[in-house]
Parts: structure tokens; sequence; C-alpha cells
């Protein structure tokens, strides 16, 4: 009788010991810190800092965190600016790659060639990037066949001609700067010449290489034309405020072939609107993270363009604004 008590006695006690452990397992596993989730390092490379090219960062960065990628949480952004250095430009690109980054985000051509150079696996996502089979970064438009996939920032350089002619109708000579290190900015040098051409006018275009050569540049050819036209050129626009100052002493206006050349002095502009493709390209990058196949994407264009014209600038240079552009143009005081 004695016997069985103490057996009961064990039973309970082993069945409260296991009830005991049992409630400690699952307050451990209560209390346990939550897995992280895998935060992806995105490397960003950009050529210099001028308003289009940091108004499509800003759209990248906007377009990540639309879809919950906000840097910090789900993504860690690592930005890097060569301020035009070829040599820094090419190191950023290399210390990307072997800091085994998840992504890598270019922003204008140079910076794009460099990522490229330097990796074919890594997936990277461009944008202002004018022609991106020209510059050999990817098989076709259609599907990329390689690591790289985003936006172009192709100007509409047909519109912005024929509103050039508008606004200046007796003009017969535009004046071209161009980075002759710049495929993509030789590229529209060209389409302007056969745009040009098909409506009477002559381009005289001047090749530089530095910010420097640009003062002297632009008096080289400022006499002879009667506007100057600037492509989407990264080392034109960074320096641009030089070349409206020449303009401007000169009374001759500058068309310019996005919105942010207007804030730099430019008369009126056609153009894509930067951030926009910026953030299209932001909505790719997430669709990589993803799971989405790089080599199977696009590299798409920006098909909405917006008519700005600065007012003030033109009653500068005293030119009219017809009215039929003045009732589609958003204008810039």
């Amino acid at each position: 009788m004695v016997v069985k008590k103490l057996l009961s006695l064990v039973t309970i006690g082993a069945l409260v010991v296991g009830m005991v452990g049992c409630g400690a397992a699952k307050e451990a596993e209560a209390t346990k810190a939550p897995v992280e989730e895998k935060a992806y390092e995105i490397g960003i490379t950009q050529i210099v800092e001028h308003p289009a090219l940091d108004a499509s960062r800003n759209g990248f960065i906007d377009a990540l965190k639309s879809k919950g990628y906000e840097d910090g949480q789900k993504v860690v952004l690592d930005t890097q600016i060569a301020q035009g250095d070829m040599g820094t430009n090419q190191l950023i690109a290399s210390e990307f790659v072997n800091d085994k980054k998840d992504l890598i985000f270019a922003i204008s051509t140079p910076s794009a060639q460099a990522a490229y150079n330097a990796t074919k696996e890594t997936p990277i996502m461009i944008t202002a990037v004018t022609d991106a089979v020209e510059a050999k970064l990817v098989e076709s438009n259609e599907k990329t066949g390689t690591n790289v996939a985003g936006t172009s920032d192709m100007s509409p350089i047909d519109k912005q001609i024929e509103l050039a002619v508008q606004l200046l109708p007796n003009a017969k000579k535009i004046g071209v700067l161009y980075n002759t290190s710049e495929v993509n900015s030789g590229l529209q040098v060209e389409i302007l010449k056969k745009v040009a051409s098909e409506k009477g006018l002559e381009v005289i275009e001047k090749g530089i290489t530095a910010t420097s050569e640009i003062p002297d540049g632009a008096g080289a050819i400022i006499g002879d034309v009667d506007f100057i036209y600037v492509p989407t050129d990264n080392l034109i626009a960074s320096s641009l405020p030089i070349v409206v100052d020449i303009a401007d002493k000169n009374g001759k206006a500058v068309i310019g072939s996005e919105d942010n050349h207007l804030k730099s002095g430019a008369l009126a502009t056609e153009g894509i609107d930067y951030y926009n493709l910026g953030f299209q390209t932001g909505l790719m990058a997430v669709e990589v993270l993803e799971g989405e196949e790089v080599s199977e994407m696009t590299v798409d264009t920006l098909k909405e363009t917006k008519l700005i014209i600065n007012k003030s600038k033109a009653e500068e240079l005293g030119i009219e604004i017809p009215e039929d552009v003045l009732s589609k143009a958003e204008l810039l005081d």
C-alpha cells in the first residue's frame, strides 16, 4: 500500500515537473528575439551633383519607400558621388562589388558604364542614361539580356527644337556645347543635327572635356548662333549658370532639355521629369529585390513631357511668347 502511494507521488511529481518544464519552454520561446528580416544593401553611384540627377535619386528612394523598403529598415542605402572624376567613378563601382551589394543604382551613363565594367552579376538599375544600347550596357531595350535594366532619359529633341522655333522664329543657327567623353552626349548632338536640318537650321557645335573649358567654349560660339541648346549632358548641366551668363550678356536664349535647366536660367524646354524617371526605376528595383530576373527586364522611357517657360527670362530677353504656346505651358517666374 505504501509502495503504491509512493509510486503515485512519484508519478504526480513527474507530471508537475513536466508541466513546469513545458511552461518554461513556452515562456522561453515567447521571449526569444524575433528573427530579423534581411536588409538588402543598395549602392547608389552618381557621377556628379546637379538638380536633374539629384531628383532622379530622390525619386528612386521614394519609390523604394512606397513599397516598404525604407533606408535603415528593409534596405540600407550607400550613396557615393564621384564629383565628375572618372577614376573615382570607377573606384566607387569596384567598392560596391567588393562589398557585395545586393543591387547597384547607377545614375548617368558614366556611372552605369563603370558599374557594368565592375560586374556582370550584381543587378544594376540605371537611370539618366540616354541610350543604353549605344552605351553597350544592354543587348536591347525590350529585353536587356544583361544584369542591367532601368530607364532612359532620351529627350524629345524634336519637340524642343520646335518650341525654340516658335519662340525664336528668326533663328537660323543653333549652338550646342557637349562633353566629347560622354557617348550619349554625342548621340544627342547627332539627333539634334538631323532635327535641325529638317527645319532648315544649322548646328554649330563645340566639344569639351572639362568644366574649365566651358567659358571659352561658350564664348567661342555665342557670337555665331541665335540660341544655345543644352542636351542632357552632365558636365554642361553642372555648370549651366556659366553658359547662361555668357548667353545673357550677348542677348541670346538658352533652350534646355529638362526642367531643371530653367532653374539655372534657361528660357524654355519641353522635357521629362527626372524625379518621375527615378521613381519608375525604383519600382523596377523592388521587382528585382523580390525575385525578377534583370536580363528579362527592359530599359523604359517616360512618355509624358512637360512644356515649361521661364517667364522672367523671356521678359529679360524681350521675347514674346505666342498665345498657343502660353496656353499649354507651365510658367516658371
